[in-house]
């Protein structure tokens, strides 16, 4: 660079932390990043994005980027954010997906203990595939038994043969061979002695 361009850049740039400046983009994204970096180097760098790059240690490109934003109005968009991403199986087919939980739903329970709220069922993957195929959902639609899996856990049914639940004792019962045993017996005696 020649001389003209660092006079400019220290005489533009009085009272002004970059250091702040490089910390205030590193918190944003996107947009709201480029509009800031376009704003700093028009008001500091006279709208040249290579000063920009050379003053604050943005990203020529970025600045250029957010400097024509600026200019047309217009917001770019990356094709990540546009197409990126696999949508899941419950979007894509939102018709099976809900004759599934109907399905689920009818044969599934609350955990005994009521720890969680997932809900136990009865309904194994392979069986909620046959229980659909005979619904008419066409075999391309419905995924593969390990996936619906996946989806009905995803969706809080756990996979998992439902206990019927059983009472706890209150006391175990003690054998002859126990040190409690003895003096059980005798309480126990006493007892029956006081109510005579």
């Amino acid at each position: 660079m020649d001389t003209k361009d660092n006079v400019f850049r220290e005489a533009s740039l009085k009272g002004v932390d970059v250091e702040d400046l490089k910390l205030a983009t590193s918190k944003m994204k996107g947009i709201q990043r480029r509009t800031f970096q376009a704003e700093m180097v028009l008001k500091y760098c006279g709208g040249n994005a290579r000063q920009g790059e050379a003053v604050f240690g943005w990203s020529r490109r970025t600045i250029s980027v957010g400097l024509a934003e600026k200019r047309t109005g217009l917001e770019c968009f990356g094709l990540q954010s546009l197409f990126g991403g696999r949508k899941s199986w419950e979007e894509n087919h939102p018709q099976a997906a809900q004759a599934l939980f109907a399905l689920a739903q009818s044969h599934s329970q609350q955990d005994p203990s009521f720890r969680t709220t997932l809900s136990y069922t009865r309904l194994t993957a392979k069986e909620a595939l046959k229980q659909l195929s005979a619904q008419g959902f066409a075999p391309e639609v419905l995924p593969a038994p390990s996936t619906m899996a996946d989806i009905l856990n995803r969706n809080g049914y756990r996979l998992r043969a439902v206990v019927k639940a059983k009472p706890q004792k209150k006391f175990q019962k003690l054998m002859p061979s126990s040190p409690m045993f003895g003096t059980r017996m005798a309480r126990g005696s006493k007892r029956a002695l006081s109510s005579d």
